[in-house]
Formats: C-alpha cells, structure tokens, sequence
C-alpha cells in the first residue's frame, strides 16, 4: 500500500487557506498552515500585522529569529530600520500593513552555541506560500506596495526580478489577478550588512520617499 503524502509534500498552502474569512480568520488559520516542510523547524507562523484599511502594504522576505520567536513580522532590527525610514521619508509606520512572501523562519545553525542563522527561502518555499500573500492583498487593497528586496519581488513580479533595476521607481503590474503599483526597494536588513550603513540607508529612505510621492 503507497504511504500517503504529508501536506508539505504538496508545496502548497492553498488549502489551509479559508474562503471569505477577514484578517482574523485567516491570521488564526495560518497558525496551522502545513503548506511546506518550513513549518517543521519554526517556532511559529509569523503573519501579516497592521489595518485592513492601510493604503500601504509593506511585503519582505520571510520572518527573522525575533519575529519567530514573538509572531510578529518586522519586530528585529531590520524592523527598527525600516520604521525610522518610513518615518523619515513622511510614511506612518503606524498605517502600513506589513507582511512576508514567507510566514515561517527558514535557518540554519551555527556557531557556538548552534545559533540560528537566516536561509533564503527557496522558490518552491515562496510559491508554496503564495496563497496567503494572495488573501492578505485582496483583504487590505492597498493602494501601494512597497517590495522589500529580492525574494518578495521574486514572490510579486516572477523569477526574474531584480531588485537593483527597479528599485525607487514606481511599476504597474497584475498581481494574483489585481492590478497593483508596487515601488520596489532593498529589504532593511542589507543596510544592516552594508559596508556603508548610512549610504545604504539614505537609499532606502529616498526609495521610500518615492512611495509617499505616489500616494499624493
């Protein structure tokens, strides 16, 4: 007799992801989300945070070890990063929704101690995860997206995205069967591992300052 497949076999969170439900419903079903074997290692599923009525929606990566660790997203510091240029650029941190193309820490251990040191998502891992992305765009409608590096403009605009072309300027796109304006940028975190951490972050805020244009 064949040995049924476990969900994650599938790579695909599709169906645990709820009909009609509001943020709520869906933040409690992707607690169980079983769509790809990354739920096996993290702590938790670290999903989107903010208002449904944000005109901003702010999609990164996936969630570091203090997001996994507290279920939030953008709580590290990348996230301390990316609030100050928020704010710097004229944009209310307060009044964004943000969120990751990935809901669960993807890492390996090293070092003294085995400590967990972030893994790029895969783009199996990043397609799997699709769907969840999907309902949180229809649920918010935001007005503007804001991509935080390669792996969510990957998860948005396809495998050939790159960052560094596009980057401070504003596209329009189809996006899970809406149209969208998106303002692609780096994700927080490299300006963290920038050689020239303020140049790296007067980047990041002037790509943001675009963003805030484009909502005038």
């Amino acid at each position: 007799m064949a040995t049924a497949k476990a969900p994650e076999d599938a790579y695909t969170a599709a169906p645990f992801v709820p009909e009609r439900a509001d943020l709520t419903a869906l933040r409690e079903a992707a607690a169980g989300c079983r769509g790809c074997p990354l739920h096996r290692d993290a702590t938790q599923t670290v999903f989107g945070a903010g208002d449904t009525g944000a005109r901003v929606m702010l999609v990164g990566e996936q969630p570091g070890d203090q997001e996994d660790r507290r279920g939030r997203p953008f709580v590290g510091p990348a996230g301390k990063v990316l609030d100050r240029a928020l704010a710097e650029a004229g944009i209310d941190p307060g009044e964004t929704y943000v969120t990751n193309a990935v809901k669960h820490f993807k890492f390996t251990r090293s070092g003294p101690g085995k400590r967990r040191i972030h893994k790029a998502p895969s783009l199996r891992e990043t397609a799997a995860c699709g769907p969840w992305l999907a309902a949180e765009l229809r649920l918010v409608e935001p007005e503007l997206i804001v991509v935080l590096g390669a792996t969510a403009g990957k998860a948005l605009l396809g495998s050939s995205f790159r960052v560094t072309e596009v980057r401070g300027t504003v596209l329009e796109e189809e996006i899970h069967g809406r149209r969208e304006r998106l303002v692609p940028t780096v994700h927080p975190s490299s300006v963290l591992r920038a050689d020239d951490r303020e140049a790296a972050y007067r980047g990041l805020v002037s790509d943001l300052k675009v963003a805030a244009h484009a909502l005038v």
